[in-house]
């Protein structure tokens, strides 16, 4: 992280559930914050800012309207967090969006992207989740957008979020890694199948180990890299973490997130992060939020030994 170390980190809470079916992550943010979040990336000598939370419409609770629900609102949370995440890394920051469902990667990824186009970068997306989130309205069972913020980046979706940022789409698939994925609906294997994503599922960790999934799914980072993760917090098995809406038993261990976290920071490279579905009214006493702020430090470079 030594490119990194010097460049302040910005926070961006994004207190909503608009995209998920389950009510609760809209207290995401604050169940972070009162985990002490910028205090510990402070003790590792880290400039960080809290620049609050940015705002969008409440949720409606509505059912699904042509295979969406809510898409008017998911739609004003996203352009509202592309506009706070775009502004960060224009000021040179790192920003850390605080969420709130996943549906909101679509703006933070776009954003991100548009500053790669500004800057040269080339830009690598790693998307640690037990689900695959490539749904579109023709395969969704439930039409929550959170299942559908990778379908989006890669251009197959509503011209109202696929065209966040400008360029559509978004993402090539090349340039997204799934990591941890354990649960995916019967079309939307179809979908992952014929865009030719790179997906190292639980079998292959299994198969494997976290260190060769992990040296994969990094393979082809360099000096011109912009390194995004986006972490659903739901990719970590529900035994430890259980703070989440829509747990899949089966995931990683606690040490084998932490060795993930531990190489992405050994490259240098992590430049955004979108910290997502933590639902403080699915856990037990704030301890997956604690959690994830130890995991937080580890991939701002934290380590048992120096190394």
């Amino acid at each position: 992280m030594k490119e990194n170390r010097s460049k302040e980190i910005r926070l961006i809470g994004a207190p909503t559930d608009i995209g998920a079916s389950r009510r609760g992550a809209s207290m995401g943010p604050e169940a972070l914050r009162v985990a002490n979040l910028q205090q510990a990336l402070q003790q590792h000598g880290l400039a960080v800012t809290d620049g609050g939370d940015v705002s969008g419409p409440p949720n409606p609770q509505q059912g699904p309207v042509q295979g969406f629900r809510h898409l008017e609102q998911v739609v004003a949370w996203n352009r509202a967090v592309h506009e706070a995440v775009h502004g960060a890394l224009h000021r040179g920051q790192i920003p850390v969006l605080l969420g709130g469902d996943h549906a909101l990667a679509i703006g933070s990824i776009a954003a991100v992207a548009q500053h790669c186009r500004e800057q040269g970068k080339k830009l690598l997306v790693l998307w640690l989740d037990a689900h695959a989130d490539a749904n579109t309205s023709d395969s969704t069972p439930t039409g929550n957008i959170h299942g559908m913020p990778v379908a989006c980046l890669l251009g197959n979706g509503p011209d109202a979020l696929t065209h966040i940022g400008g360029v559509i789409p978004v993402l090539q698939p090349d340039a997204i890694r799934q990591v941890g994925i354990r649960s995916v609906d019967r079309d939307e294997k179809r979908h992952l199948h014929e865009l030719g994503l790179r997906v190292y599922d639980m079998r292959h960790i299994d198969e494997h180990g976290m260190r060769v999934a992990m040296e994969q799914a990094l393979s082809g980072i360099d000096a011109g890299t912009h390194l995004h993760v986006s972490f659903d917090i739901d990719f970590l098995d529900p035994a430890v973490a259980p703070g989440v809406g829509t747990a899949v038993p089966g995931g990683p261990t606690y040490r084998e997130t932490q060795l993930c976290m531990e190489m992405i920071a050994d490259t240098g490279r992590l430049a955004s992060l979108d910290v997502m579905e933590l639902n403080p009214a699915c856990d037990v006493r704030n301890q997956t939020a604690e959690l994830v702020v130890e995991l937080v430090e580890s991939l701002f470079g934290k380590s048992t030994l120096i190394r």
